[in-house]
């Protein structure tokens, strides 16, 4: 005789409400925190791809693992033996070049810059000035640069920063520099096109969108 299974209806008291648990869950959370969701404090590449305009082979930071807005940021730059500057600088002794550990400071501090403006992609971060720059050993391929970078002084225009490259702790680059916000220049299909009140994909021999 074939054993038969009684299915009981569960007891009012122990059913779950899916979406009432979902509504009730969410309210917890609002009054846990009522000033929203916390403040980012880390970054992948595809976050960094999408604050910074730069790209390989110039994109110099890999990661951000702190970040303190307007106060500091310390992303992570991995340095590989495929990047092309190292086929000429040297070819039998790779090193990398001190301007690019200035740009790998200037980078993550632009970083932090460009997540306080709004227009960031109609902007550009430039240099204005370093100060007291030192290169005190060799970055080579294999190492992991550590870049620190804290706000001397904060303007939505021009920030003045210090920055500090550690390699395992000890300290391989540090410099002050300024960095400035200016207007990003419009590609000339794209400018050409907003004067004649069309869109820029129309422009240049580029098909609009079909009708």
């Amino acid at each position: 005789m074939p054993w038969r299974v009684r299915h009981q209806p569960l007891d009012a008291s122990v059913r779950v409400h899916t979406p009432a648990f979902i509504l009730m869950a969410a309210m917890s959370e609002l009054e846990n925190n009522p000033e929203g969701p916390p403040e980012k404090t880390t970054l992948d590449i595809l976050e960094i791809k999408a604050i910074l305009p730069h790209r390989y082979p110039f994109l110099l930071i890999d990661r951000v693992i702190e970040m303190e807005r307007k106060k500091r940021i310390v992303a992570i730059k991995n340095v590989t033996c495929n990047e092309p500057h190292f086929e000429g600088h040297f070819p039998d002794y790779p090193i990398m070049p001190a301007v690019l550990m200035l740009e790998a400071m200037a980078q993550a501090g632009g970083a932090l810059l460009l997540t306080e403006i709004p227009d960031r992609d109609q902007k550009l971060m430039v240099f204005a000035g370093v100060e007291g720059a030192k290169f005190k050993r060799p970055v080579i391929p294999g190492d992991q640069l550590r870049i620190e970078v804290s706000v001397l002084n904060w303007r939505m225009t021009a920030v003045k920063l210090r920055g500090v490259i550690t390699v395992e702790e000890k300290v391989a680059c540090e410099a002050t520099f300024l960095c400035m916000l200016v207007p990003r220049p419009q590609p000339a299909a794209q400018t050409a096109a907003t004067a004649e009140g069309r869109p820029a994909s129309q422009s240049a021999g580029q098909a609009g969108p079909l009708a």
